[in-house]
């Protein structure tokens, strides 16, 4: 039978319409796989003296925590660092990057997320936030911690996390590392439409739900998160500061800078 151009073209049609449906279908299932690798509990680091191992309680189960004490004696209920990680990490192999701000008289409360370590469940927005909102719950009810000065960081993904406590909770300020403006804006890099993406983590909705002083920092030669996006965060969240670095995307936090925004907006003593 021999083809006509239309059956040519109807053809070829329907190849780049099942091509991009195939394409779509893989992105929808798969993109929890891509945005949360979750590393298991082989690769936690063990807990140095003075840590304290938390469990958290969520719908799902139980999440993992540590709450790191201020390094320096403090009279009274000491502010709080509440820290989220980037997607490829643990909790635990963070307990030597907050050596610095314990020495200022802060405690530190690393999260884990569900599903990474030795946490139960599935890792996604809606779990990772309800975990951010019990890790909040004890942070307040926990007399060494004064509930005025509990302070949201993320990192990297760990940005939307902090976000969204910020966006339900009166945290004193937020403090966000490679962010991004949400991950359906990301998710146009890879020729995905936003609708298909299962967790948006709105990070520029969130940070306008409810005022607090934001400081969003960015490395100038991050590959994974462009900077762009962290400028264009700072652009529509008022009131936010930016504060570009040379650096890749994975990096020490740049405490000196932190410590002037914190000490800016009453969380902590003025040097």
């Amino acid at each position: 039978m021999k083809r006509t151009p239309r059956s040519v073209l109807i053809r070829a049609m329907v190849s780049v319409v099942s091509v991009v449906v195939f394409y779509f279908a893989l992105l929808f299932f798969a993109q929890r796989w891509l945005i949360f690798p979750a590393p298991s509990a082989a690769f936690e680091l063990p807990a140095p003296a003075g840590v304290e191992a938390l469990r958290l309680t969520i719908d799902s189960g139980s999440i993992e925590a540590w709450y790191l004490p201020p390094s320096i004696s403090h009279s009274g209920p000491a502010p709080l660092l509440i820290f989220t990680h980037g997607n490829g990490e643990l909790a635990s192999q963070w307990f030597d990057g907050f050596d610095e701000p314990r020495s200022w008289g802060f405690g530190v409360l690393l999260v884990e997320y569900p599903g990474y370590g030795r946490s139960a469940g599935t890792p996604s927005e809606s779990s990772i936030t309800a975990t951010m909102l019990a890790a909040y719950q004890w942070a307040i009810h926990d007399p060494r911690v004064d509930a005025a000065r509990v302070v949201a960081v993320g990192r990297s993904i760990g940005t939307g996390a902090a976000s969204a406590l910020a966006a339900r909770q009166p945290v004193a300020a937020v403090v966000l590392l490679s962010p991004f403006t949400s991950l359906s804006a990301m998710a146009r890099r890879f020729l995905a439409p936003p609708f298909l993406i299962r967790d948006p983590f709105d990070n520029v909705a969130h940070l306008n739900a409810r005022p607090v002083p934001v400081l969003i920092i960015h490395g100038s030669h991050d590959t994974v998160i462009p900077i762009e996006q962290g400028r264009a965060l700072a652009a529509q969240v008022p009131g936010s500061e930016f504060e570009p670095i040379d650096a890749p995307h994975d990096y020490l936090p740049p405490w000196p800078r932190i410590k002037r925004f914190l000490a800016g907006h009453g969380v902590m003593r003025a040097p």
